[in-house]
């Protein structure tokens, strides 16, 4: 499929509102960085305590919902 030279200068509002917000606010990326770091960038577990996490884990049920007869 050939796209001619008209869509390839499209550019959506969704697009345009992202680029006119980060125009309008500096530092957004930054604190977006920030952010992500607080949640998602953890510090590695040693050996010894993941052991301790998954001897702590309690075992369930294939299917939780089943009454035993």
């Amino acid at each position: 499929m050939i796209f001619k030279k008209q869509h390839s200068l499209y550019e959506s509002e969704h697009t345009k509102f992202i680029k006119e917000l980060k125009a309008k606010t500096p530092g957004m990326e930054e604190r977006q960085v920030e952010g992500r770091s607080l949640l998602w960038d953890k510090a590695p577990l040693s050996l010894d305590e993941q052991e301790r996490i998954k001897q702590s884990r309690l075992r369930q049920q294939a299917y939780p919902y089943q009454t035993k007869v």
